[in-house]
């Protein structure tokens, strides 16, 4: 197997795994998944440009480049709505913050 072959084919098992995560909402595990496909994604930059795939490798990559869109979908319509609520229990915590210090609430 082509070696751009072996990072989608490692890009797809990473996203594939990050989709299920995201599904049982195990959202600490997430980050390692990702710094594993950035440090992918680096490699892939490196070897795609040296070498040259035979068309059914071709043909393997789309496919494999498809799951790993459909993935990086799901993963992110799962993310949002966690991000979402961090950012407001954030904003929250930021106004309760203010109004301690404005009126002088003990801490």
């Amino acid at each position: 197997m082509s070696e751009v072959v072996q990072c989608y084919d490692q890009l797809a098992s990473n996203l594939s795994l990050m989709a299920a995560l995201a599904r049982a909402k195990e959202w600490d595990r997430l980050p390692e998944l990702e710094v594993q496909c950035v440090s992918v994604l680096e490699r892939l930059s490196v070897v795609s440009p040296q070498e040259t795939l035979a068309p059914a490798q071709v043909a393997q990559a789309r496919r494999l480049l498809e799951r790993i869109r459909a993935d990086q979908r799901a993963v992110c319509e799962l993310v949002k709505p966690q991000l979402a609520h961090l950012v407001a229990t954030m904003a929250g915590l930021q106004k309760r913050s203010e109004l301690d210090r404005a009126y002088g609430a003990p801490r």
